[in-house]
């Protein structure tokens, strides 16, 4: 019997994956069969990456999608792609009075615009396969609720949200679908890096009716699900787990 939720034999594209949700999608897509070519920055880190990975047909790529230019070098190297989960971001919270330009276009430039230039790409390059599979990685900040301090990381993934709705009625026609995943707050590198403190966090938690944050593996089988034959017929929306958070 065919495993309608098996990646076996489809190339998925992952952002970000040298860490955290990235580097968990990544490891989730190779348990599921995919061949994943996987990027970020760090070098050291990505490695670790790759050689986390099950089977032996993965490839990673070095590069700062921040600069226009290697996206474009990026692209035309790529294979043609099943599916790709952009999951390259960064959380800082500070209170709008206090922002300015340099936050705009540092928060604006990793969460929303390099994904939407990159994707941008792939369509323009023709990357994707028909009935391919966008994944991108959102958040209940900006979308579903707000935070205080959040008002610029919100509003970045709010762009992703709205981007994500317009690009899928523009891929439907080549059935290719456009998803995001909107976790709340999970586990990872950019948590444990935050200012905020462990008794803080504690607290935190309690708010959500799991009593718990989110694992980055719990992302990965979400993200597995939308790159699978099972959602087909799924696109333009937005896969909310957040542990009950947005029931309060």
């Amino acid at each position: 019997m065919q495993n309608i939720f098996s990646l076996t034999g489809k190339t998925i594209f992952i952002t970000g994956a040298s860490s955290g949700i990235g580097k968990a999608v990544a490891q989730q897509c190779a348990a599921a069969g995919a061949n994943c070519i996987i990027t970020a920055r760090n070098k050291e880190r990505l490695k670790q990456t790759l050689d986390s990975l099950e089977g032996n047909k993965h490839l990673m790529v070095i590069v700062d999608l921040s600069n226009n230019d290697a996206i474009e070098n990026l692209v035309a190297s790529l294979p043609k792609l099943n599916g790709i989960v952009s999951c390259a971001g960064i959380v800082e919270t500070k209170v709008l009075k206090f922002t300015d330009e340099s936050d705009l276009e540092r928060l604006f430039q990793t969460n929303a615009f390099s994904s939407i230039r990159l994707i941008r790409s792939l369509v323009q390059g023709k990357k994707l396969e028909k009935e391919a599979s966008v994944v991108m990685i959102s958040s209940i900040s900006g979308v579903k609720c707000g935070y205080l301090g959040g008002s610029i990381y919100g509003a970045t993934k709010g762009a992703l949200e709205g981007f994500t709705k317009a690009t899928a009625l523009e891929l439907a026609p080549r059935k290719i679908r456009v998803n995001t995943i909107t976790p709340g707050m999970v586990e990872s590198n950019l948590l444990n890096n935050s200012e905020i403190s462990e008794e803080q966090l504690e607290i935190d938690k309690l708010r959500y009716p799991m009593k718990r944050y989110g694992k980055p593996e719990e992302v990965g089988y979400a993200a597995v699900y939308l790159l699978s034959d099972a959602t087909k017929w799924m696109t333009g929306s937005s896969l909310l787990i957040d542990g009950g958070y947005t029931l309060n």
